[in-house]
């Protein structure tokens, strides 16, 4: 159309569609039209939400405002005076006629309510009569097209992370009528056009070069997602949201084994300074992993229960919209040819319901819990595709990372380090706040720094500050004070590399040793520290019947004594007598779990001991089956011992009867663990390796039969 572009390709919208972006389109020319040495009318904040929602997604919407003669500064598009007005005058003529068509008015007028203000002014400029044509400027205006280059941003991100937080927002005029941000997240539906730049060729040069268009398109995205996420966030803090994850929560469970863990971890640390609060993170973390949520690759089929493979992406239903599952994947079963849909919801209520998904799913479920038991919590974005929540210690005065998919906390480094992700932008959203925490995640800043292209840094800087402002304007004084001095301390931390050691994946390295020992590791002195002490005994019934029989299931972790009426005990690490660095670990991708040496270290043991003697038993014979299995150059070593003997047995998952143990009154149990190649050895030696569908297979049993001393 008339050979622009960005014209042509926003009549390719839906006529409701093209009359309210073709409205906004007017004012903007019209303001400058009229008012030619204002310069609040002569710029568009790019995080108006006007602007990025009404606009920006619109199919031509920018190109027009490009084809205008607008150019993108750092943080507005601007009209700027080198401009040719006749082009801007051209361009809005030929909206106008489309427009007017549409209206069945005569073309080369336009309707009052074409032209109604976008300026926060009140000035009665700002106003036109109904039936006007395009306002004449009252200067001579340019009749040849801008000579200047455009005022191209640069394009290099900051050398270094910010250390100076801006409270305060952008000092700009805003030339929208709201200055809040969107309540919605953008759910553009099919219907509606490509947030793309048509592709269409041009009849004519554009105004503008493609890359200035492509990196303001770039920025608008960018915002919607800060948009969308800090806006989601704020489902947290409902309370009857909060009430139904209550209601899915063993609470009393959890805050008493809250407490366990810290008598442990003071035990190990008399100075400790932690609180049952950091406890109650690490059991909820355990909890919600272990029982509450499960993983998916592709779901079993819903006719036989079998295998099933990704084939795309289905219509999402009325009530998968409800839920904000936009996106719903199809699970195809090549045995009974069926579909079974996945809905990828994004409502943390529903999920409370599913109990599964990936990533996504996981840290959207987690952070409700954690607000709901009154832990600060925040929801974390990556760009490199994951999610997962901090959790802000008061104790510790920091932000704790919490990977539900993982059961890990504290380590931050695990993502560049451990899984080798090519990290540039990571955020913080809270329902105070977002933070941009990407310097946590990574000790390599200038290789992040490096891939962080997508937007200006003064910009992303704006942009932030800009949102927090507008969030923060209900805070009170102290509350605003406290974030502050926050944000602070969290950049001094930015600005320093964190060093890890090998195979720590970033854990705490200067972490209190209470701290550590709580989560497991402190490597061999402080594990045996926690976990050591623990003696079997026969007791009364076990005594009569002169028979100790227990079970242990590594899926369920869970040991199972029967013979003390089926007696369950959960935990893995309550009924050993020592550990030295070994821990539980889940790989949900391949639904697999073990026990296996912690990373970085070279020897693992784990003992367990039985002691008749104080009942006036002795052992009359001994059988016992544990399943290990090993890779690479990885060993492991299972043996039985007492006073008198040692004797080694296969991990074959075979019930073996062990002679020469008769007569003791004590017996120890012994697995440990060795070898493995390169940096993941610590993985090739494992014991009870099992599938996390096999939930009533025992991994490890041992039977005594007893006899009178």
């Amino acid at each position: 159309m008339s050979g622009f572009q960005g014209i042509s390709a926003l009549c390719e919208n839906p006529n409701e569609v093209f009359l309210d972006v073709s409205k906004l389109l007017l004012t903007y020319a019209d303001n400058i039209l009229r008012n030619p040495n204002e310069e609040k009318y002569r710029s568009i904040r790019l995080g108006n939400p006007t602007f990025s929602t009404k606009l920006l997604p619109i199919n031509g919407a920018v190109e027009c405002l490009f084809e205008m003669g607008f150019e993108e500064a750092e943080t507005h598009l601007v009209f700027p005076k080198s401009a040719s007005v006749d082009q801007l005058r051209r361009v809005r003529e030929t909206i106008a006629a489309e427009r007017n068509q549409r209206l069945g008015s005569d073309p080369n007028t336009t309707s009052s309510q074409n032209t109604s203000s976008c300026s926060t002014s009140s000035s009665p400029a700002a106003s036109t009569p109904a039936q006007t044509p395009a306002p004449q400027s009252t200067t001579q205006p340019s009749t040849q097209p801008s000579t200047q280059p455009s005022t191209q941003p640069s394009t290099q991100p900051s050398t270094q992370p910010s250390t100076q937080p801006s409270t305060q927002p952008s000092t700009q005029p805003s030339t929208q009528p709201s200055t809040q941000p969107s309540t919605q997240p953008s759910t553009q539906p099919s219907t509606q056009p490509s947030t793309q730049p048509s592709t269409q060729p041009s009849t004519q040069p554009s105004t503008q070069p493609p890359t200035q268009q492509q990196s303001l398109l770039s920025s608008m995205t960018f915002l919607r997602t800060l948009q969308s996420n800090f806006q989601h966030v704020l489902l947290y803090e409902s309370a009857d949201m909060q009430q139904k994850a209550l209601n899915c929560i063993p609470r009393e469970d959890l805050c008493s084994r809250a407490k366990e863990r810290l008598e442990q971890a003071r035990k190990a640390d008399p100075d400790c300074s932690l609180a049952e609060e950091d406890m109650l993170v690490l059991e909820l973390l355990q909890w919600f992993k272990g029982d509450f949520f499960s993983w998916v690759n592709s779901l079993p089929c819903s006719r036989c229960g079998g295998n099933t493979q990704s084939a795309g992406s289905l219509q999402p239903s009325a009530d998968d919209l409800r839920w904000d599952a936009n996106r719903v994947e199809n699970h195809y079963c090549n045995t009974c040819h069926l579909t079974t849909r996945f809905p990828r919801y994004n409502n943390p209520e529903k999920l409370l319901e599913t109990r599964r998904g990936r990533c996504g799913e996981w840290a959207n479920c987690f952070t409700l819990c954690c607000r709901a038991l009154g832990l600060e919590a925040r929801y974390i974005w990556d760009c490199t595709d994951h999610v997962w929540t901090e959790v802000y210690s008061h104790s510790q005065q920091r932000w704790l990372h919490c990977d539900p998919c993982e059961n890990t906390c504290d380590k931050p480094l695990l993502y560049e380090i451990g899984w080798g992700k090519k990290l540039s932008y990571i955020f913080a959203f809270s329902k105070d706040q977002v933070i941009d925490v990407t310097w946590r995640y990574s000790c390599k800043h200038q290789e992040v720094i490096s891939r962080r292209t997508q937007v200006q840094e003064t910009w992303l800087l704006h942009t932030i500050n800009g949102l927090n402002a507008v969030r923060q304007q209900a805070l009170s004084a102290d509350r605003k004070k406290e974030l502050l001095e926050r944000l602070v301390v969290e950049l001094v931390e930015f600005i320093s590399p964190k060093s890890p050691k090998p195979g720590e994946l970033g854990g705490r390295i200067s972490g209190s040793l209470a701290w550590r020992a709580a989560r497991g590791e402190t490597g061999a002195d402080g594990t045996k520290e926690k976990a050591a002490g623990f003696v079997f005994i026969p007791t009364e019934t076990e005594k009569r019947v002169k028979l100790f029989h227990l079970q242990y299931n590594i899926t369920k972790d869970c040991y199972c004594r029967v013979s003390n009426d089926q007696e369950k005990i959960p935990g893995w690490e309550k009924c050993v007598w020592s550990n030295e660095s070994v821990f539980r670990k889940e790989e949900h991708d391949w639904q697999i779990v073990y026990l296996s040496r912690t990373e970085g270290t070279s020897l693992g043991k784990l003992c367990w001991r039985f002691v008749c003697a104080p009942v006036g038993m002795k052992i009359k014979s001994v059988s016992i089956r544990a399943i290990s299995q090993t890779f690479h150059s990885g060993t492991v070593r299972w043996s039985l011992r007492s006073a008198q003997t040692s004797v080694e047995f296969p991990g074959d998952g075979k019930m073996h009867s062990v002679a020469g143990l008769s007569g003791s009154t004590e017996l120890v149990v012994e697995a440990e663990l060795s070898g493995g190649d390169g940096d993941a050895g610590w993985q090739h030696a494992q014991l009870f390796r099992q599938n996390m569908k096999e939930t009533e297979t025992s991994s490890f049993e041992i039977i005594v039969e007893m006899e009178d001393a």
